[in-house]
């Protein structure tokens, strides 16, 4: 496998006089750049709020190809990744969940005091966006530096493509399960729980609910299979690779639709007899959406999951929401990732949640191979080995 450009350094980290940790991470510096590897100081000096992990591994995400790229805001030069899984060195003085030595995954950042967050809705934070892709803390403050310049940090409020993040309480989970490798569990902080919560959580599905999953990546797969523990019938998945439509029957879907070789509204109508009772839309793509409300049966939900680019737009039929459809949005699947991620590694151990045939391994320096793979199709979920 190619590697990347730089690569990481077997020295990972020093701690210097000027409480300042040496860590290698790889760096995004211009809109559709490669990641580089660059030896970089971050601040040893903790928050009361703070936790410092050694990152072993970290899911790669089409979110982190969408900043790379400038699809969305994050300012440049930075240091991405957003699905770090770990273990603890340090902590801040006000720090209570997790002590040293603690295994952790890492999920996404929340304030911790706005009203979504104490009514206990922290994907929804009132700061989400400036607290996950601001490229600081919410204060604007960074701990990433090189000797003469700042490195936009704190993605998602870990940035793990390093071998060391700087995360808070608010977005560890501690991982009890010993006998469970931390690589195989870095992609339960975001797509893993983004699609299995929008079943379980956000929409709550029936047993015997007709749930259609247009997409299936990560997300549509993690949704595919919780749709299965839920108990939903019949459960569809549609996409236009043979190779993840055969990977959804086998992980729980009844059937299977190709959009590029089928009518795939009809199909939906056939099988469903009508329509629909749930219709999650991964691909966020706006004529998907449109298809998404169109599919529904009277009183069905239609869930937007995917990221779309900014200021996309998706004509709706607006006399098909007379018949009591529902059009929602959902983020990170409604998950509060300290109650949530521990209930999937329990599916997991059960059987239920096979997870593991998502993902593909990359060493650390394969970190561009990786992306290219997301993109192409190549890997469903690519992770990362960085540390031990």
């Amino acid at each position: 496998m190619a590697e990347a450009q730089g690569s990481p350094s077997s020295q990972t980290h020093q701690e210097t006089a000027s409480s300042t940790l040496r860590v290698t991470a790889a760096v995004v510096r211009e809109k559709g750049g490669p990641f580089t590897f660059e030896d970089l100081d971050l601040d040893a000096a903790l928050r009361p709020d703070e936790v410092l992990v050694r990152v072993v591994a970290s899911g790669l995400c089409q979110t982190d190809i969408h900043v790379r790229d400038q699809h969305l805001p994050t300012p440049l030069p930075a240091v991405l990744g957003h699905e770090g899984a770990g273990i603890v060195e340090r902590v801040g003085d006000a720090v209570t969940m997790v002590t040293p030595g603690d295994r952790v995954v890492m999920s996404y950042q929340a304030c911790g005091h706005c009203t979504p967050c104490l009514t206990g809705k922290p994907a929804y934070c009132a700061h989400s966006f400036p607290a996950n892709f601001g490229g600081s803390r919410l204060d604007g403050t960074n701990a990433l530096h090189t000797e003469n310049e700042e490195i936009h940090g704190h993605f998602f409020g870990q940035s793990s493509f390093a071998t060391h993040a700087l995360a808070t309480e608010r977005n560890v989970v501690r991982i009890d399960d010993e006998e469970i490798p931390l690589e195989l569990l870095a992609p339960l902080g975001c797509g893993l729980q983004t699609g299995a919560g929008a079943v379980l959580n956000s929409l709550k599905i029936e047993a015997g609910s007709s749930v259609v999953v247009i997409g299936t990546g990560t997300v549509g797969l993690a949704a595919v299979m919780a749709a299965k523990v839920a108990g939903a019938s019949p459960v569809i998945a549609v996409d236009i690779v043979p190779e993840r439509l055969h990977l959804a029957r086998e992980l729980g879907a009844t059937h299977t639709v190709n959009g590029k070789e089928e009518d795939t509204a009809a199909r939906i109508a056939e099988i469903t007899g009508g329509g629909a009772d749930y219709v999650l839309e991964i691909t966020a793509r706006p004529e998907m959406l449109t298809l998404a409300v169109d599919a529904l049966a009277p009183l069905g939900t239609a869930a937007l999951i995917g990221g779309a680019p900014a200021g996309a737009h998706a004509p709706v039929n607006m006399n098909a929401l007379l018949g009591g459809r529902t059009v929602r949005g959902i983020a990170q699947g409604d998950s509060i990732p300290q109650l949530f991620i521990p209930q999937l590694i329990d599916l997991h151990r059960a059987g239920r949640f096979p997870f593991d045939r998502l993902i593909t391994f990359y060493g650390f320096d394969e970190i561009n191979e990786a992306a290219t793979d997301t993109q192409t199709g190549a890997a469903i979920k690519p992770v990362l080995r960085i540390g031990e």
